[in-house]
């Protein structure tokens, strides 16, 4: 596999209409770019006789997912205002009929590993990953530092003008926050199963794993305005904690569900008020399923 970063032509002055391709003005064509790069990998691969090709990219356009890629959302800040902008992009993606989507966990810039405000962050976001298409946390990590050392005709010397970010492991944000995030890498491994079968379905009717709740209640008028929530499969409806200090969540059910972590029954069409301290994200089953999520 290949992590195709930088999948797309990154300009200097943002002066698209100087800019010009084989294919014509950039303008025109500049967003088919991805589509092509994506697709020199894959037919490079294949004729090497790879039977099964997936490229990490971060930048895509229809037709991409025909070349097996894997599609995260770039160097994103730090913030819940990033995280909240994060899940449009992957509704999006996945209604444009690319399935496999996910972001960086906790944002990529600007994540001082030390500070109570971005640990917050990173752990509700990590909850969040744990109901991805795919399960992915990275980062660069502040404050940067100085690379130490290095060893030069075997003499020991600073190196100059080197510079490294931080830690970036689940065991790198304080002990309380490190059993949280264990506790949603069980999580993710206990719903391998439900994750395959989605996965299963993506890949035969092109169904995308995180849905709009419009997909799965077209019929719901109040499904096409909420935007905080989404069907993570079929069966689960999952809402982020997406602000600062929060401690519930208001969710829409469109339909009889049950919560994952209070066990409590609610009947569809109504906005209840749900529980979200730091260690949960408000997961709700549909009516007739039950997962192994807050229970082993």
């Amino acid at each position: 596999c290949f992590w195709l970063d930088e999948a797309e032509p990154e300009y200097g002055p943002y002066d698209f209409d100087n800019y010009r391709y084989y294919a014509g003005p950039a303008l025109q064509c500049t967003n088919t770019y991805p589509v092509g790069y994506a697709k020199g990998f894959y037919e490079g691969l294949k004729a090497e006789g790879e039977k099964e090709v997936m490229s990490l990219v971060r930048c895509a356009w229809a037709g991409s997912q025909k070349y097996g890629v894997l599609t995260w959302s770039g160097d994103i800040y730090s913030s819940f205002r990033s995280m909240r902008e994060q899940l449009q992009a992957g509704l999006s993606m996945g209604m444009a009929g690319i399935p496999w989507w996910t972001s960086d966990i906790g944002g990529f810039l600007g994540g001082q590993i030390d500070k109570p405000e971005f640990q917050e962050l990173l752990v509700r976001w990590f909850a969040w990953g744990a109901f991805c298409p795919v399960f992915r946390m990275h980062g660069e990590r502040s404050p940067w530092y100085e690379r130490e050392e290095e060893f030069r005709n075997g003499v020991r010397q600073l190196t100059s003008g080197l510079t490294s970010g931080q830690d970036n492991e689940v065991w790198s944000f304080g002990e309380d926050n490190y059993e949280i995030l264990r506790k949603y890498l069980f999580i993710r491994e206990r719903l391998r199963p439900y994750v395959r079968k989605c996965m299963e379905e993506a890949s035969n009717s092109g169904a995308p794993v995180m849905r709009p709740l419009f997909y799965e209640f077209p019929k719901d008028a109040e499904c096409w305005n909420v935007e905080d929530s989404y069907m993570f499969g079929s069966d689960l409806l999952v809402s982020p904690v997406m602000e600062a200090g929060a401690a519930e969540r208001r969710i829409y059910l469109p339909a009889g569900c049950t919560d994952a972590y209070t066990k409590k029954e609610y009947e569809g069409g109504q906005y209840v008020t749900v529980p979200a301290p730091i260690d949960i994200i408000p997961v709700m089953m549909r009516e007739g399923c039950d997962y192994p999520i807050y229970n082993e």
